[in-house]
C-alpha cells in the first residue's frame, strides 16, 4: 500500500503524520510505503522535529518536498490531506486513489504545547487509519477525525 499525506508546505503536519503512519504501520505489521509532500517546499520546522522525538519519532533526517520531488507521485492508494489549502489543492488522482481529509490547526508560533496536542492528534488519527486498513477497510474521514480528538463523537 501506498499513503501520501499532503499539506501546505510540508513542514509540520504532514511530517508528523508521516511519522506516525510509518510508525503504527510497523506496529500493526501493514505493509506500507509512507511518503508526506506539500504543494510547496519550505523546510521541517524545528519543533516538528523536537515533539516527535519526544516519543521516539525521529524527523530529524526528513526534508520538506513537493509532490513532484515523489518517486512516482501518481501512483498512491490513499492520498490524505491534513490542511484545508493541501484539500483546496490537491491534484486530481486517479479514481482509484482512495482520498481522505481530516484538518488538523497548524501549531506554528503557538508554543510547545499546542505542537505536543497536535502531535498527539495526528499520532491518534495515525493509529486509527492504520488499525482500519489492517483490516481492509478505509475509515471515514468523521472517523479518522473522531480518533484525533477533533470533533465530538457521534
Amino acid at each position: 500500500m501506498r499513503i501520501l499525506v499532503l499539506c501546505t508546505h510540508n513542514s509540520a503536519r504532514s511530517q508528523m503524520a508521516e511519522g506516525w503512519l510509518r510508525y503504527w504501520a510497523e506496529q500493526l505489521k501493514l505493509p506500507a510505503e509512507i511518503w508526506s509532500a506539500g504543494t510547496e517546499k519550505t523546510f521541517v520546522k524545528p519543533d516538528a522535529i523536537a515533539v516527535m522525538g519526544e516519543v521516539g519519532i525521529d524527523l530529524s533526517a526528513h526534508t520538506s518536498k513537493t509532490l513532484y520531488d515523489l518517486p512516482d507521485p501518481w501512483n498512491f492508494d490513499l492520498v490524505l490531506t491534513v490542511c484545508d489549502s493541501a484539500a483546496e489543492n490537491c491534484p486530481a488522482y486517479p479514481a482509484q486513489t482512495q482520498k481522505l481529509h481530516v484538518s488538523f490547526p497548524d501549531p506554528s508560533g503557538k508554543g510547545l504545547a499546542e505542537w505536543r496536542r497536535v502531535r498527539d492528534a495526528l499520532g491518534r488519527m495515525s493509529q486509527g487509519l492504520i488499525q482500519s486498513l489492517t483490516q481492509g477497510q478505509v475509515p471515514s474521514e468523521q472517523d479518522l477525525a473522531e480518533a484525533a480528538g477533533l470533533t465530538q463523537a457521534r
